[in-house]
């Protein structure tokens, strides 16, 4: 599959996903997929948002630690092979 095929493909499942999403963004007196929203919804999604990002870099940190570990392990396994 050439590459401008694979870039036409995206751009229409693009447009699908848009047009298939706007009839909820499009409702009737501002309500939405949810519904309505008041100042205790909005809240709540907002420390939702903290949450998660504090989860993902909580993650993202594990990660590069264990990576970093093992990187160094590496590192310390060849130089001992190559000590004669």
């Amino acid at each position: 599959m050439s590459r401008a095929w694979s870039i036409t493909l995206l751009v229409i499942a693009t447009a699908l996903g848009s047009l298939l999403l706007a009839s909820g963004a499009m409702a009737a007196d501002g309500e939405g997929i949810y519904g309505r929203t008041d100042d205790k919804v909005v809240t709540f999604a907002s420390f939702m948002v903290i949450g998660f990002f504090a989860v993902l870099v909580t993650v993202l940190s594990l990660i590069q630690i264990r990576l970093e570990n093992r990187k160094e392990r590496a590192r310390e396994e060849l130089e001992r092979l190559r000590r004669p």
